[in-house]
């Protein structure tokens, strides 16, 4: 399988460490939406990142419908340990992977706005709107990750551990300042720990 896209995209970076740690052999091509658009669209037409070439030749995107549909796509996909795997701490750990996803949405979007829209035309209303989606987002998954440990090793780690320290790592490195470390003290240790890790440092965001 061929894995498309940059790792400064949090979303192509989230769906390549989960593959890593899932066992699962693939080739990645870092190939930019922006810089190299015609050699994307030749892959994907969408252009839209993350994008996944099956072994069959299906082309898919969307990290969650990726993610989603491993292990039908890899059997042999060692999706055990990415998720708990009924109940309450089931439902925990979705709520903290929705959490981390928003983080990265709003994230994102404050970039888009500040960094490729012109400044003339950006919408202050809008960009507020959107920080406090961000900082809403993280303070509730800050709440919630007091629950669960906060240093996993590379045996331990699991889904929404990777998404919210991806997210973390992202938001801190594209939007300086943002969110203060001293807000979120648990998810400020979670992604410090986890970018020590070989698995990180062998699919670093820059």
């Amino acid at each position: 399988m061929q894995l498309i896209g940059m790792l400064d995209s949090p979303y192509v970076r989230r769906v390549a460490l989960v593959l890593r740690v899932a066992g699962v052999d693939f080739e990645h091509r870092s190939i930019s939406v922006f810089r190299q658009m015609p050699a994307f669209q030749a892959i994907n037409p969408v252009i839209k990142a993350p994008t996944l070439v099956t072994d069959s030749g299906t082309v898919l995107m969307d990290s969650t419908l990726i993610l989603g549909a491993l292990p039908r796509l890899v059997p042999a996909a060692k999706v055990a340990q990415l998720w708990p795997q009924q109940g309450v701490a089931y439902e925990q750990a979705l709520r903290c992977e929705a959490l981390a996803l928003a983080a990265m949405e709003k994230s994102v979007q404050q970039v888009y706005e500040t960094q490729l829209r012109p400044a003339e035309h950006q919408h202050a209303p809008w960009l507020s709107r959107v920080r406090e989606q961000m900082l809403t987002a993280y303070d509730l998954l800050e709440a919630e990750w007091a629950e669960r440990d906060t240093v996993p090793n590379e045996a331990s780690i699991d889904q929404p551990a990777i998404t919210a320290a991806v997210a973390w790592s992202f938001t801190q490195d594209l939007l300086p300042g943002a969110i203060d470390a001293a807000r979120c003290p648990r998810l400020a240790t979670l992604a410090a720990h986890a970018e020590q890790l070989p698995l990180f440092q062998s699919l670093p965001m820059h």
